[in-house]
C-alpha cells in the first residue's frame, strides 16, 4: 500500500507497476485481455474468408489463385494466437506467440497484395498497417508487445515497398516515415490507455483497502462494545443478546439450557484490604479459569456485574451443568489466589447457583432462568459460600 500511495501521489504519466503490483495487475486484467485477443483473432479469420469469397465473384480466377496461398497463412496463425489466450499460460510465452502470430498475419495480408500485383500491391500494404494499428489500439497488452507489432508492420511495409516496381525507393522511404509517425501516435495512445488502466487498478486497490480497514475498525468497535474491558470475556449486553437470540430461534424448548451465576466470595473484603488493583487481577484470573473450564465454543461466559459472572450452557441438562459448575469452583479454589480475608477459605473461592431447563419441558424465559440461578446463588451464599447449588436437582 505504500507503493500504491506513492504512485497515486505522483503524476499520472509516471505510473509504473513492477514487482507484486505488476503481478496483481496482470492477474486482474488477464481475463479481459484474453477475451479481446480471442475475439479479434476469430473476427480476422472470418473476414479473411469473407474477403476471399467476395473476391471470387469480383476478380479474375488467375488473380484469385495468386491470392489463395498467402491468404491461407492467416487462419492458422490467428487460431494459434487465440488458443494461446485460452488459459493463463506464462506471460513470456503468450507475448512471444502473440507477436509471432501477428507477424504472420501481417505477412499474409501483405503477400496477398504482392502476389496479386497491380493496384492490390500498395492497397494491401496499407491494409496491413491498418490491421497492425487496430490491434495495437484494441489489445490491452504491454507496451513492449505493442512495440513488437509496430516494428513488424513497419519493417514489412518498408521491405515490400522497396521491392515495389511501381514506385521509387525514395517514395518508399517517405511513405514508411509517414506511417511511422502514425504508428508512434498509436503507441502513445496505447501507452496512455495502459497507464490509465493501471491508475484505475491502483485506485481500486486503495479503495478496497480503505473499505477493508473500515470494516476491521467497525468489527473492532463491535467487539469492544460486546467485551468486558477488564477481563476480556463478554459483557452483560453481549450475554443478554446471546440469550435472547437462543430463545428467539426456538432452540430453548428443543435443546434445553442451563445458566450458572458465579460470584467471587468476599470480593469486597479483598478490594478493601488489598486495593482495587489486586481485585482487578483476581477478576481477570477467575474469568480465565471459567473460560477454560467450559465445554466448547457453544458455551458462553460474561462478566455480569462487579464480581459476578454468568455462564450460559446451551443444550445442557442439570446434572451436566452441576458438573461444569463444580469443575469451575474447584479450579478456582485450586488456583490458590490469595484472599486472607475470605470466610470460606484462605484463598479466592466461588459460589455458584445453577438453573437448568431440560428439553421438552414447559418453556420459561431467559430472564426467569436467570432469576432461578440467582436464587440458587443466594442459597449457596447462605450455606457458607464456596459451593454449588442447583434450583431443582434432577432425581
Amino acid at each position: 500500500m505504500n507503493d500504491v500511495e506513492r504512485l497515486l501521489g505522483g503524476r499520472t504519466r509516471d505510473v509504473r507497476l513492477d514487482g507484486r503490483l505488476a503481478h496483481l495487475f496482470r492477474d486482474r486484467s488477464w481475463r479481459q485481455t484474453a477475451k479481446t485477443v480471442r475475439a479479434w483473432m476469430l473476427w480476422v479469420i472470418f473476414l479473411d474468408f469473407l474477403t476471399l469469397g467476395v473476391d471470387a465473384f469480383l476478380l479474375p480466377m488467375q488473380t484469385l489463385e495468386r491470392m489463395l496461398l498467402p491468404a491461407a497463412l492467416l487462419p492458422p496463425a490467428a487460431l494459434v494466437a487465440a488458443l494461446a489466450f485460452h488459459r493463463p499460460y506464462p506471460v513470456w510465452l503468450q507475448g512471444t506467440v502473440l507477436v509471432s502470430s501477428m507477424f504472420l498475419i501481417l505477412l499474409s495480408v501483405a503477400l496477398v497484395g504482392v502476389s496479386a500485383g497491380g493496384e492490390f500491391y500498395e492497397r494491401h500494404l496499407t491494409i496491413m498497417l491498418f490491421v497492425a494499428m487496430t490491434a495495437i489500439v484494441i489489445f490491452p497488452i504491454p507496451l513492449s508487445w505493442a512495440g513488437g507489432l509496430a516494428t513488424s508492420a513497419l519493417g514489412l511495409y518498408l521491405v515490400f515497398q522497396l521491392r515495389n516496381p511501381y514506385i521509387e525507393p525514395g517514395s518508399a522511404l517517405a511513405g514508411t516515415l509517414f506511417f511511422t509517425s502514425g504508428m508512434v501516435a498509436t503507441l502513445v495512445a496505447r501507452r496512455t490507455a495502459t497507464i490509465l488502466a493501471q491508475k484505475t487498478f491502483l485506485l481500486e486497490l486503495r479503495d478496497r483497502t480503505r473499505v477493508a480497514d473500515l470494516s476491521d475498525a467497525n468489527a473492532r468497535l463491535e467487539r469492544l462494545a460486546r467485551t468486558d474491558a477488564l477481563t476480556g470475556v463478554a459483557n452483560r449486553r453481549s450475554m443478554m443478546e446471546t440469550l435472547q437470540d437462543f430463545w428467539d430461534e426456538g432452540l430453548a424448548p428443543k435443546d434445553g439450557a442451563a445458566i450458572l451465576m458465579c460470584d467471587v466470595d468476599d470480593f469486597k473484603r479483598l478490594n478493601d484490604t488489598f486495593g482495587h488493583a489486586e481485585g482487578d487481577r483476581c477478576l481477570v484470573k477467575v474469568a480465565g479459569i471459567i473460560q477454560s473450564s467450559l465445554r466448547n465454543d457453544l458455551d458462553h461466559v460474561a462478566r455480569f456485574g462487579g464480581e459476578e459472572f454468568l455462564v450460559f450452557l446451551p443444550g445442557c441438562v442439570g446434572s451436566k451443568a452441576c458438573e461444569i459448575a463444580e469443575r469451575i469452583r474447584s479450579r478456582v479454589e485450586a488456583a490458590s489466589l490469595g484472599n486472607p480475608t475470605a470466610r470460606a477459605a484462605s484463598c479466592v473461592t466461588l459460589s455458584i447457583g445453577v438453573a437448568a431447563m431440560p428439553p421438552g419441558e414447559s418453556v420459561i424465559s431467559a430472564d426467569q432462568l436467570q432469576q432461578e440461578a440467582d436464587a440458587s446463588l443466594y442459597i449457596a451464599k447462605k450455606k457458607g459460600r464456596n459451593c454449588v447449588v442447583i434450583d431443582h436437582p434432577e432425581p
